[in-house]
């Protein structure tokens, strides 16, 4: 991982997140639609079941473009915290894999015997829901994700591209962690985590802008160190 295919991967990352939010939300009324009773959520998943398992496919493969891009990032700092930021990013793209594979995975089979009057399906999805959705994909996520983006912050310290970044880094980190606390019902709670995901992304691409002006930079210096021992 090169800084410029580091910087591709997040670009990509943060492009393809974004995109299918926005079209699981339009199709799917995604994640307000996991609100409803999990007989209800099965028939309309049903309704749309090859747009809506696509479009979660190209999350999870979002979601896992992390695991290469900590990898890429773990090579700017050799520091303690970048350290155990490497495995904290991979581990956040594990978790989220595994909770949003369930769609394309395991709900169209549900959905299926749902639809056929079997109710066992129904508990099996809710159970799922529970387990991969809410503990594994999301909570993991959310913590493992803020953990990774807050030690990252940590091993470059403010030099690296100046105290703005740290900021927008370090408030989207928290307002993503702030997501823990959905299942108890807070007021704002959902809005507040969905504004970190969207200021994460933001912070990510500003990251990709910032490692490719850096290879630029380090591109035209080599050159002129080559054109000035060959003269």
């Amino acid at each position: 991982m090169t800084s410029r295919t580091t910087a591709a991967a997040m670009i990509v990352a943060a492009a393809l997140v974004n995109i299918a939010f926005a079209v699981l939300g339009a199709v799917f009324d995604y994640p307000d639609v996991l609100g409803h009773p999990p007989a209800e959520v099965l028939a309309t998943f049903g309704a749309a079941e090859v747009t809506v398992a696509g479009w979660f496919a190209v999350l999870a493969l979002g979601a896992a473009l992390q695991a290469p891009i900590a990898i890429g990032v773990g090579r700017l700092s050799d520091a303690r915290a970048m350290r155990w930021a490497v495995p904290v990013g991979i581990a956040a793209a594990v978790v989220q894999v595994i909770g949003l594979l369930r769609w394309p995975l395991l709900v169209p089979g549900w959905a299926a015997a749902a639809a056929g009057g079997d109710p066992s399906a129904v508990d099996s999805f809710a159970t799922a829901n529970r387990v991969l959705g809410t503990i594994v994909g999301e909570t993991g996520g959310y913590v493992l994700t803020a953990g990774w983006t807050a030690l990252v912050l940590v091993a470059l310290g403010g030099r690296f591209a100046g105290r703005a970044f740290t900021v927008l880094g370090a408030v989207a980190a928290a307002l993503i962690l702030l997501g823990v606390l959905s299942p108890l019902d807070f007021p704002l709670v959902d809005l507040a985590n969905f504004a970190g995901y969207v200021l994460w992304s933001v912070w990510l691409v500003v990251f990709a802008g910032i490692l490719l002006i850096r290879a630029r930079r380090q591109t035209s210096s080599s050159a002129r160190v080559r054109a000035t021992s060959t003269s």
